[in-house]
């Protein structure tokens, strides 16, 4: 009878497992960013299933792994920041399996 229970309890823990992995992958993170004027990128974040961003953390950071700017998405789900000179990328950072990087070369 203890088996039973046992193998019970590891089947329902993979279960919750399973659900809990598929939830977190089920609204993957974007952010696009644009250039608003001639020297401000302009972001907004959010994830797939319409839910915000405020408070995530983007940094801004150089080839060389130098980083330019730390800043957060604001209540809105977007921030501005001056468009560093030179080569650089967001790195759009949300928790963990959450985070990714948009290259200068995608600003639209």
């Amino acid at each position: 009878m203890m088996g039973l229970r046992r193998g019970g309890l590891i089947i329902a823990t993979i279960g919750a497992v399973s659900l809990f992995i598929g939830a977190a992958w089920a609204h993957p993170p974007f952010c696009i960013c644009k250039m608003a004027n001639a020297t401000t990128v302009s972001c907004e974040g959010g994830f797939a299933d319409g839910t915000g961003v405020p408070g995530v953390r983007l940094d801004v950071i150089r080839y060389d792994e130098s980083v330019v700017l730390q800043t957060k998405f604001g209540p809105d789900s977007t921030v501005s920041f001056k468009r560093p000179d030179g080569e650089f990328y967001m790195l759009f950072d949300a928790g963990p399996g959450q985070s990714f990087d948009v290259d200068y070369k995608d600003i639209q």
